[in-house]
């Protein structure tokens, strides 16, 4: 842990992950023993966490002082954990003071001391955990996914058959030819995995509480699966001035939000030839896929609920539960799924209201990039997400261009070749390692697009980098604008050339181009227009040619 990393802990204070234990004022190894036993079974019981030795409740660093061994309280709290705990301990200097920390991870067992105290961590505090609170609310018996686990007091009753009708009715629009909305109510329920059968009695798992449970039923037996819409108005960005909790099924969340965002979204009309497009602040496509997204992969072991907050310009949604393991905001477009709840996810797949399991992030980014409007922004915290949309159109023209030529050329681009052209249009140039980081992919990736756009005439090489063609610029930019960056390539080629002359006192068409990054033409366009200018002269033919400066001559 950095220092800076340290001071970010201490101002921040205790909380869910985090507890401070003074180490001075602790009679004994063994006291300190037991207080981090206590700690950190209720981390390990929680979300994990790391207790932070030599440090007072109130954030004063006071240090960790004697004689001791970090192997020994490691071990120390490995025998005295039923299952036995293992922790990560560390220690580093801060201002003089040694402080130690030891963490654990959450990783699935419920732990205790092996005098049967069982604790968990209830924000700031560590609270006993009593037996009717543990994880037997849920049978894992042969399925590790949260959302397919069974809802041990969950009946038949707590099933809204209303909500039933609803599935198989948007199914059949969905999907006119799928037999599985034909099926008998609880065959079709246990064909999707919403209800499983625990010797003889039925029993919801989580995503059946989820997809047909009654509001009640949610309520009781999962009340963290909360929805919670806040309006703001354009006069006040700070206080919302409508709000809309909801602890009912993922599909009635996402009609009730959907109606709500399509009532107060503003059309923009842009005319492209002879047809009108109609842009809307928020396509209903992009807003449901992220809402699905935020349903299906949020933790709904985390008592947070999920927010979105619809503001004039953006809409952001509130997700708890970090990123899956290995997702990032710098690999979301092209990381492979990593689904959080497996069974919802297959569930909305199978009920056509996704095309494949997955995050989707590619449809979200797609239909922001070709309606001209700012990239979708994902923040990552230790236990949430946030995604906000934006309703502005940054570029009007790139709109156009874009339906146009996927018209003209009857398919649509790719998101990478989008995310290219927009870039362009934004900066004028882009290199490969740009290319490949912007589309989060490999570089033979962003080789491949690149390679597609040039065959399209849309892009071409500028030495070492890619700039838009004329054909391009006519249509986003300006001719002018072209020729400025032609220019300005010239400009540049000719001092290099000019500079390695003077010293060297010649200059080959194969130097040129590793000099410029240039193919053999435009090295040979180059050295011609410097010809034609009287700065430099040819000597020699083929293999023997080569270019001097004209001074040298006179």
């Amino acid at each position: 842990m950095t220092i800076v990393e340290f001071e970010k802990v201490l101002q921040k204070g205790e909380s869910i992950d985090t507890e401070f234990k003074s180490w001075v004022k602790a009679s004994s190894m063994k006291e300190r023993v037991a207080l981090a036993v206590d700690e950190l079974i209720a981390f390990a019981n929680s979300k994990g966490g790391t207790v932070y030795f030599g440090v007072e409740d109130n954030g004063e660093v006071t240090g960790c002082t004697g004689n001791y061994d970090l192997q020994n309280i490691v071990e120390a709290i490995y025998d005295k954990t039923r299952p036995p705990l293992f922790t990560e301990a560390g220690e580093f200097e801060y201002k003089g003071k040694t402080v130690i920390t030891l963490s654990v991870e959450h990783d699935g067992p419920t732990y205790a001391t092996t005098d049967g105290r069982c604790l968990r961590r209830l924000g700031k505090n560590s609270k006993p955990y009593y037996p009717d609170e543990m994880s037997n609310k849920y049978s894992a018996v042969q399925n590790p996914d949260f959302s397919g686990q069974i809802i041990v007091e969950s009946t038949e009753d707590d099933i809204n058959k209303l909500e039933i009708y609803k599935l198989k009715e948007k199914l059949k629009a969905r999907d006119p030819e799928s037999t599985l909305s034909e099926m008998e109510d609880m065959a079709f329920l246990n064909d999707l995995g919403l209800i499983k059968y625990d010797a003889g009695n039925l029993k919801l798992t989580i995503a059946g509480l989820l997809f047909v449970g009654k509001d009640q039923a949610i309520h009781r037996m999962l009340p963290q699966a909360e929805v919670i819409y806040l309006h703001y108005s354009q006069s006040n960005l700070e206080e919302y001035d409508a709000r809309l909790d909801m602890t009912v099924p993922i599909i009635s969340v996402i009609d009730r939000l959907s109606e709500k965002i399509q009532d107060a979204n503003r059309i923009v009309n842009v005319q492209v030839g002879l047809f009108r497009l109609e842009i809307v602040d928020f396509s209903e496509r992009v807003f449901q896929e992220a809402l699905l997204n935020a349903l299906a992969h949020r933790d709904y072991q985390n008592q947070a609920a999920v927010y979105v907050k619809h503001y004039p310009d953006k809409i952001v949604i509130e997700n708890p539960g970090g990123f899956p393991e290995g997702i990032t905001e710098h690999n979301i477009i092209t990381h492979p799924s990593v689904p959080r709840n497996k069974l919802i996810a297959e569930t909305l797949q199978r009920l056509k209201y996704v095309q494949r399991t997955g995050q989707g992030v590619d449809i979200i980014f797609r239909d922001m990039v070709s309606s001209g409007k700012p990239y979708p922004e994902y923040r990552a915290y230790n236990d949430a997400v946030s995604l906000s949309i934006y309703s502005a159109i940054d570029d009007v023209e790139f709109v156009k261009f874009v339906a146009r030529e996927q018209n003209l050329r009857q398919r649509n681009f790719s998101l990478s070749e989008l995310m290219i052209l927009r870039y362009l249009t934004d900066n004028r140039r882009i290199s490969l390692a740009i290319a490949t980081d912007l589309i989060q992919g490999t570089r033979d990736m962003a080789q491949k697009s690149l390679n597609s756009l040039i065959r399209d005439g849309l892009i071409e090489v500028s030495g070492k980098e890619y700039m838009l063609t004329a054909k391009m610029y006519e249509a986003v930019k300006s001719d002018i604008e072209y020729t400025q960056d032609k220019v300005l390539q010239y400009v540049k080629a000719k001092g290099r050339i000019m500079e390695y002359v003077q010293e060297t006192g010649s200059i080959t068409n194969t130097q040129v181009r590793e000099l410029c990054g240039f193919t053999r033409q435009q090295a040979r366009l180059t050295l011609e227009k410097m010809q034609m200018e009287g700065v430099i002269v040819l000597l020699g033919k083929g293999r023997y040619a080569k270019y001097v400066a004209s001074e040298r001559l006179l």
